[in-house]
Parts: structure tokens; sequence; C-alpha cells
């Protein structure tokens, strides 16, 4: 065991298929439930957060209940981790709201929002945090199908929600990239995935200048090597086994280790921060 108690490397070896589930993994992430205290820094907000069936949308979610939010909790079609994360929300006491489907596709991004403000009343924080990735050591075996689906669900599914939530939101309110290490430092077998790391922060950034006038605040969170589901179900099983051992502290992050992260862009602690991206990577410096 590492710092903290949380496990370090050797995992065993193992293997999902996309986009995987948490019971499966082992060890299974920490996505806080047992751990996070919240302080209502969110008290009385709406927040939409993709990907929040599992891994750091999960542990957003959870804080996010626990600091007072009403959360929309967004997945392609692991209902049984979303309807687990909503469990968690509801036990924290909010509004949990379960819409499974496909966010590459811009009508559902448009019926994700208008759902989440007509059942939830508003829309206060958008969390894009839902991705693919898929690894190849030769870019002749990647499809075009493949490249094409990594930039639907990684850069156009965050532009489709942001068009739709911002004539929604009011100021004050934040929108939230998850963007990556991969955006500084690309893996050559992650080809698509680090190119959409990238393309995310320079979206953040834009997306900042372009609605500060209308009191919107646009950052993002990059996260080094992170134990969810998305590793099993898109890595080799060999490279499971080692996965985050090559970072300072000696292993992968925790998806509950990143939620304070996007606590701080959503509440007023993080009033003055806009177009910022904020490295959450174990010690690994973004060039």
């Amino acid at each position: 065991m590492s710092d903290e108690g949380r496990p370090a490397p050797p995992f065993p070896e193992q293997q999902q298929q996309p986009p995987g589930t948490t019971a499966q993994m082992q060890p299974v992430p920490d996505h806080g439930e047992h751990s996070y205290r919240g302080n209502a820094r969110l008290a009385g907000k709406v927040a939409l957060i993709t990907g929040a069936d599992s891994g750091i949308g999960k542990a957003v979610a959870i804080a996010y209940a626990r600091e007072g939010a009403d959360v929309a909790i967004s997945f392609l079609n692991e209902v049984e981790d979303g309807e687990d994360t909503a469990k968690w929300v509801r036990q924290a006491g909010r509004k949990a709201l379960v819409i499974p489907g496909d966010i590459t596709h811009e009508s559902h991004c448009r019926d994700l929002v208008q759902h989440t403000v007509r059942e939830l009343g508003s829309i206060d924080i958008l969390v894009n945090n839902a991705a693919f990735q898929r690894t190849y050591a030769d870019i002749g075996d990647i499809t075009v199908e493949e490249w094409d689906q990594t930039f639907r669900t990684n850069i156009y599914a965050p532009f489709f929600l942001a068009k739709a939530a911002v004539p929604y939101m009011r100021p004050g309110s934040s929108i939230i990239n998850t963007t990556s290490i991969q955006s500084r430092q690309p893996s050559s077998h992650l080809l698509a995935y680090a190119s959409t790391k990238g393309a995310i922060s320079n979206f953040t950034a834009g997306l900042a200048e372009m609605v500060a006038e209308k009191g919107i605040r646009v950052n993002a969170v990059a996260p080094g090597p992170i134990w969810t589901p998305l590793i099993p179900s898109t890595m080799p099983s060999a490279k499971t086994s080692n996965f985050g051992a090559q970072t300072l502290l000696g292993r992968a992050g925790q998806p509950a280790e990143l939620a304070g992260a996007y606590v701080l862009l959503a509440s007023e602690l993080g009033s003055y921060m806009t177009g910022a991206v904020i490295p959450v990577t174990g010690g690994e410096i973004m060039i």
C-alpha cells in the first residue's frame, strides 16, 4: 500500500470490454463514498456531469451532492453503475437525475441539458468528463470510424453541451472540462485520445474568453494516470498491472483524489479562475 493506504502497483492483470464497469476492477476504485465530507459550497446549485456512472465523474457527483448540489448523471449505457452513483447522491439528501444515452449525438446533448433544466430547475455547473480511448502501436490500425468516435465523444460532445447549456446559465455558473496530461505529454499509443485532450485544453481557453462577459467561468482539470474503468477496458492487461507506477507517488491516482479540484472550480473558492487548467498528475510535470 502507498501513501494514505491507497493501493499501488502491481495490480492483477485484468481486461474488460468497453466501456467497462467498476465492480469488475481489482482493486475497486475509491470514489470518496466513505471519505468525502462537504461544506455546503454548492448549496442550491444544479450540476450536469457526463461520464458520472464511474471513475472521476462518479467521484465528482458524490462530492457535489455532499456540497449541496442536485446532480444530473449522464452516461452511455452502464445502468448499474449509474444507479449506484444516484444512490450516493440521494443519500446526501440531493436530487439525482439518471440520463443514459450517447453524447456523440448533438440531439442527445440538447436533450440532456433541457431534461436537466426541466427536472432540476436550472443548470449552474456543466462537467464535460466522459471520454473514449483505445491503444494502438501503428497508425495504420486506427480506423477512420474510431478516430471519429474518439473526437465526437471527447471534444464534439463538450461543444454540443456547452452550446446547449450556456443560454440557461446565470452569472456565476461554471463549465469544467476534463483534459489530461496527455494534452502536453502525448503517448504514441494513445494518438487519437491525446489529440482530443489537446483540443479540449484549447477549447477551454477559447470558450472562457467567449463567455466571460456573461459571467460564466470555464476551466479544466488535467488528470495524470487515474484508476477508472477506462483503463482495464481499453489497455492491454499487461499494462494494467503496472498502471501509474511511473508517477512520483509510485501509483495511479484514485478518482476521489480529483474531486476537490472540481469543487474548487465550481464554487466561490474558484471565483477568480477562468481559462485555467489544473494538473492533478501525481507529480508528473506538464511541460
